[in-house]
């Protein structure tokens, strides 16, 4: 079973300099290798969903994303996130673990 993915903007798909906005390449590359797997992708963002999908398109990803979902604020679930089958990966980490890995590591949670 493919995991489901939620890919935040801010400093993980794009760093902003100033006015400049660079694309995080590792993240960008590891997201359209996780699509092409089949890995169910969401976008997520602080900034709102015109905003993530504006940045998704700047960075050539708007095809690999099924829907944007606002990062959650509170939450009401009988199991605590602690608790959660949950896989966190750093953008710096984009750049040497797969899609694969990424798969593998949220099996051994389960």
């Amino acid at each position: 079973m493919n995991p489901i993915v939620y890919v935040d903007v801010d400093d993980t798909l794009i760093r902003s300099f100033g006015s400049r906005r660079i694309a995080m390449s590792h993240t960008v590359e590891r997201v359209r290798e996780l699509r092409e797997a089949g890995v169910p992708l969401y976008r997520w963002s602080s900034g709102g969903g015109e905003y993530a999908g504006e940045s998704a398109r700047e960075v050539g990803l708007e095809h690999c994303f099924i829907a944007f979902l606002p990062k959650p604020q509170a939450l009401i679930d009988d199991v605590p996130v602690q608790r959660w089958r949950l896989v966190e990966l750093h953008p710096n980490e984009a750049a040497t673990v797969t899609s694969s890995e990424l798969a593998e590591r949220v099996r051994s949670r389960q």
